[in-house]
């Protein structure tokens, strides 16, 4: 190594702690605005080079740098993201926090080269304010990762020249994993219309129009459908509400015929008063101050088991549906039908199932 390369390695390790005090307020700032943009990603992480291999970069081209400051890689970042969109995402959010060397920085995704899949990802030149360094940032997916990670592997460590048919068997797999990426942003782009149509359709009280399943019925539970039925069953004991998921009483409702979300509102209307007439026969010789916001859902759905002729062992697998299979199931069951049985719907529907 020249006395040139010598200089600019003593320079690196006098500039030690600079890098790693860099290292840790990139990776803090990275982190906090990816949470502040709700931005999910795969890892954040961050490496500085060691002196044995800028030393073999030295080794090769120390003559291009004229200092340490000329070296941008020293301090390397590195975001891997589920999707691809997620890239451009992030890729504007760090344009906002460093400031952007362009003229080094590069976007391998527009080079399209036919083995580039693995490298595809964007290399950004950043400084960050109030330090002379720069520093890289490397933005890609967790599948172009792998397969960078993969190709290294079997590519470069060999030290040897991989033959044709082994390449071209590679860049095969690397096209279907460039086609899974893209597939996979353009089902999350297609879910998220979807969401917003369902969203759209409850807003405008299309219910019918709605499948129910798990995204239309927190759709349906976010415009808080079974409040008015809570107030008043907690108003029995003057009983404050506390708030718990809904969303496992999916299953029962699908159980109970609901295809729809029109079929969910029918039912609410259909066993409302129902509902309440059996919260006042339970609660009404109670001292209970809490209870559940499900009280309103779970009584419909009792109500609507025993029009339909259920009996204790409808209510029994109501109970496992919720809870999980369980002994006290068989007495809630027996519980909750003797407390129905003598109730005004009751008598319509044959009280003789047991």
């Amino acid at each position: 190594m020249d006395l040139h390369s010598e200089l600019i390695l003593e320079e690196y390790r006098a500039a030690k702690p600079v890098f790693e005090k860099m290292q840790a307020e990139v990776e803090r700032v990275l982190n906090e605005a990816l949470e502040r943009n709700g931005l999910i990603v795969t890892a954040v992480g961050s490496r500085i080079k060691t002196e044995e291999s800028l030393a073999g970069k030295l080794a090769l081209k120390g003559g291009k740098y004229a200092s340490l400051r000329d070296i941008t890689d020293i301090l390397g970042a590195r975001i891997i993201t589920f999707y691809t969109d997620d890239v451009d995402r992030i890729a504007a959010m760090a344009e906002q926090l460093f400031d952007i060397d362009w003229t080094n920085s590069v976007d391998k995704r527009k080079l399209h080269q036919l083995d580039s899949f693995g490298y595809n990802s964007l290399h950004y030149i950043c400084r960050l304010p109030g330090y002379e360094y720069r520093f890289e940032l490397q933005l890609r997916t967790t599948l172009q990762h792998a397969w960078a990670s993969i190709n290294h592997d079997t590519g470069y460590k060999s030290g040897v020249e991989i033959p044709r048919e082994y390449l071209r068997r590679m860049n095969r797999l690397a096209g279907m994993l460039e086609m899974a990426d893209d597939e996979f942003s353009r089902i999350r782009m297609e879910i998220n219309d979807y969401r917003r149509r369902v969203q759209q359709l409850v807003q405008n009280g299309k219910l019918d129009d709605v499948l129910l399943d798990g995204d239309t019925f927190r759709s349906y539970l976010n415009a808080r459908p079974f409040d008015r039925l809570n107030q008043r069953i907690a108003a029995i004991n003057q009983a404050e509400i506390e708030e718990v998921p809904l969303i496992r009483y999916l299953r029962v409702l699908k159980e109970l015929g609901c295809n729809t979300l029109g079929d969910v509102n029918r039912l609410r209307n259909e066993c409302e008063e129902d509902a309440y007439a059996l919260a006042r026969h339970q609660l009404g010789n109670t001292d209970l101050d809490i209870i559940s916001s499900a009280v309103g859902l779970q009584n419909i759905c009792i109500v609507s088991i025993l029009k339909q002729g259920g009996g204790k062992i409808g209510l029994l697998r109501f109970f496992n549906a919720l809870n999980g299979h369980n002994n006290q199931n068989e007495e809630l069951a027996e519980l909750t039908f003797k407390q129905a049985v003598n109730l005004p719907f009751m008598s319509s529907y044959g009280t003789y199932f047991n």
